[in-house]
């Protein structure tokens, strides 16, 4: 297993390169993704990889997906390289632990954003209009109190270099059509609450997450990343004081201390000293060893 920041296997097409993944054409059906450890923040790609970050972003997805299987199928093939075809053994080392087999999925135009605290962007609309993309909250909410029940609140999917657009529940089933819609708002909404009250039980509070699903052969398909520190906000329960933000088991760390210097949040980004790659890599090694109950070993 090796630092990996760039795969180039050349016996397979690469169909894309995005800021964390890497994905390849297998055949008719099958995708391989490479989740690496490039890091981004606010959709620009930092000079320097998290060592090992894309390994546990595949693992916790893999532990999401397996809970949530009774909720949602989901596209995995294979999560075994040693099972992969025989073309990508001369890249087993850097496949092994971040790589999957996937069947092809229709992606879905929208990110489907579920918030349980109000925090982030969430708590920037409710600041300036009392609302929060179309619901109306209470007045005198805190930063960081807990919504009940959670919220739905969907986005548009931009391109690479692009900034993701919150949208309302009504624009994403204009977009979707209301029973596909309701369905993806119904299943997130139930992953978020089961993956909430999971991660509460161990300490970590999930402030917010964002799924992903596409078609397969017409049926609605869990795809992609799975409440990972970096699609998600992780917050240490014993720690917890709504009234300001908080500290997190994800890459807010990395995103305050960018915020703090001097760059327009355009590339190319600061260097990154070693100190805040540490930091940041032992919040997500944190995150997997709390949330799967097992110490991360290379």
């Amino acid at each position: 297993m090796k630092v990996t920041t760039r795969t180039e296997i050349s016996t397979f097409p690469l169909l894309s390169r995005g800021k964390v993944r890497d994905i390849y054409d297998i055949d008719e059906k099958t995708l391989l993704i490479v989740t690496t450890d490039r890091m981004s923040a606010f959709d620009v790609i930092m000079n320097e990889p998290v060592p090992y970050k894309g390994v546990i972003l595949n693992q916790i997805t893999l532990f999401w997906m397996d809970k949530f299987k009774d909720i949602i199928p989901n596209h995995l093939v294979e999560s075994d390289v040693n099972r992969f075809p025989a073309e990508l053994l001369p890249w087993k080392d850097e496949l092994e632990g971040r790589s999957v087999l996937v069947r092809k999925a229709s992606p879905l135009p929208v990110e489907c954003i579920v918030r349980g605290y109000i925090t982030g962007s969430g708590w920037k609309d409710y600041q300036e209009n009392g609302t929060l993309q179309g619901y109306n909250l209470p007045a005198g909410l805190r930063e960081s109190d807990k919504l009940e029940p959670a919220l739905f609140t969907p986005s548009t999917k931009a391109e690479l270099g692009e900034h993701d657009m919150n949208i309302s529940p009504a624009q994403a089933a204009e977009i979707l059509g209301a029973e596909l819609a309701a369905k993806v708002e119904e299943t997130s909404l139930a992953m978020y609450e089961a993956g909430r009250a999971y991660a509460a039980g161990r300490g970590i509070l999930v402030a917010d997450t964002k799924f992903e699903f596409g078609i397969v052969d017409g049926e609605l398909r869990l795809i992609d990343e799975v409440l990972t520190p970096d699609s998600s906000r992780f917050w240490p329960a014993d720690l917890y004081q709504p009234g300001h933000g908080q500290p997190s088991f994800d890459k807010q760390y990395l995103r305050d201390w960018l915020k703090k210097q001097p760059w327009n949040m355009q590339p190319p980004p600061p260097a990154l000293p070693q100190e805040v790659i540490e930091a940041t890599a032992q919040r997500y090694r944190d995150a997997y060893t709390i949330l799967t109950g097992k110490p991360f070993e290379i």
